[in-house]
């Protein structure tokens, strides 16, 4: 991995890419979504600063345990501009993020245990359906073995393919 020295304050996509593991592509990627900013040399290339190692680091971070780009850009906004995100950053923003990653875990272990049995019947509308009706919320405002749209159920018109 390329050494940056300490004294150079800006980097080049390349060793940005070099020392994240980021690539290029997802950094130009990451700029366009407002996670990561660089300025513009008179010959149109892009500099980014130091911090931006952190802050990549913090976006692949939180995108392996599945937060969305938006909220991502949301966290770090919260961040003053050019500040590297520290340990005590990451906790007080995760920590808004461990309800939905603990839903999200319910969510798909429910799914595991149940995928075989759904699979199996074919149905897809039985009350167990962790699929296309989970906790039989179809159930509470409709009976039948067909599930019709709804905005086609409500206005009466035939439901089914």
């Amino acid at each position: 991995m390329p050494q940056i020295p300490q004294t150079l304050h800006e980097l080049t996509v390349g060793q940005l890419s070099a020392r994240s593991g980021a690539a290029v592509s997802a950094l130009h990627f990451y700029e366009a979504k407002g996670l990561i900013s660089s300025r513009r040399t008179s010959g149109n290339q892009r500099r980014y600063t130091r911090d931006a190692l952190r802050r990549v680091a913090f976006v692949r971070a939180a995108q392996r345990v599945g937060i969305p780009l938006a909220t991502i850009r949301d966290a770090l906004a919260e961040l003053p501009e050019e500040r590297t995100p520290n340990r005590d950053d990451w906790a007080r923003l995760s920590a808004a993020w461990r309800s939905e990653l603990d839903e999200r875990i319910r969510q798909l272990a429910r799914l595991r245990d149940h995928l075989t049995d759904c699979i199996g019947c074919g149905c897809l509308s039985l009350e167990t359906c962790v699929l296309s009706n989970p906790d039989d919320v179809s159930g509470e405002r409709m009976s039948g073995s067909r599930l019709m749209p709804e905005g086609r159920a409500a206005n009466g018109s035939p439901g089914g393919r």
